[in-house]
């Protein structure tokens, strides 16, 4: 269970997070953040992305993964007046709206 300050900070994180990758282009891909999960020492944060259209979802998930480094140090210069140490960022695809498309396709046959 998270606590209050765990997820005060995944909010936080999540908003300018989103707002990087609204600014940001990562081969034509529109990129959400769906759900960021935080360690309770706050070093550590899973970011769960949804990426649209699926045909570049893999292109543009290999671009994030290398360019972590620099998303990691924009999300430094936002947030560095609300918390000391900027957690260190891993990446997810977030899959749950595909398997919910699947099982109303599976439902409706």
């Amino acid at each position: 269970m998270e606590s209050r300050r765990q997820s005060k900070v995944s909010r936080l994180l999540q908003r300018e997070l989103g707002e990087i990758f609204q600014r940001s282009s990562y081969s034509g891909a529109m990129v959400t953040i769906t759900m960021v999960r935080i360690s309770p020492d706050l070093s550590f944060a899973k970011v769960y992305l949804s990426i649209f259209p699926e045909n570049l979802k893999e292109k543009a998930f290999e671009r994030i993964q290398s360019n972590g480094w620099e998303i990691r140090k924009k999300l430094g210069m936002r947030v560095r007046n609300q918390l000391r140490i900027v957690p260190e960022l891993v990446f997810f695809i977030d899959d749950s709206f595909e398997y919910s498309e699947r099982i109303d396709e599976l439902l409706n046959s």
